[in-house]
């Protein structure tokens, strides 16, 4: 991956920065992962974005591998109907790390093109040498309505 600098948003300060055909690539593929609108689009993303024991580390537990990863979109969406995952600033990363700021909006568009903020989050993303995913930590920015984070330590 080629290494370039570019000037952070909020603070002006350059910062690594790898270019579109590296680092940012796997993370526009783990976004589209969670997006995918079919069952085939999801897995090949999965594919191409995770290693193969992947983790993913959240409040509501520890998944290890992508269809477990794929279970857990699929009961969120069973439970919740329409939702997407959109990012709320340019990703940010450095060596092996990535760091995705995101907001999960559910239901339909309404009269705006929106549909209701859920929760908003940041995940840290570390990648192999081969560009993949190796492991994702979730942290709750601002949890959804009635989430309690006790009762899922």
């Amino acid at each position: 991956m080629t290494e370039t600098t570019a000037p952070d948003e909020t603070s002006g300060h350059a910062e690594p920065r790898t270019d579109a055909s590296g680092t940012e690539a796997v993370l526009d593929r783990y976004v589209r992962f969670w997006n995918a609108s079919t069952e085939a689009e999801q897995r090949s993303l999965a594919a191409e974005t995770f290693a193969d024991r992947v983790e993913y580390h959240a409040e509501i537990g520890v998944l290890t591998g992508a269809q477990a990863l794929m279970d857990f979109r699929d009961q969120f969406l069973d439970h919740m109907g329409t939702a997407s995952l959109q990012l709320r600033a340019r990703p940010r990363f450095h060596h092996d790390r990535a760091r995705l700021q995101w907001e999960i909006v559910t239901g339909e568009p309404d009269g705006h093109g929106e549909g209701r903020s859920f929760a908003t989050g940041t995940d840290v993303l570390v990648l192999d040498g081969k560009g993949r995913i190796t492991s994702v930590t979730t942290f709750l920015d601002r949890a959804p309505e009635g989430f309690d984070s006790a009762a899922h330590h």
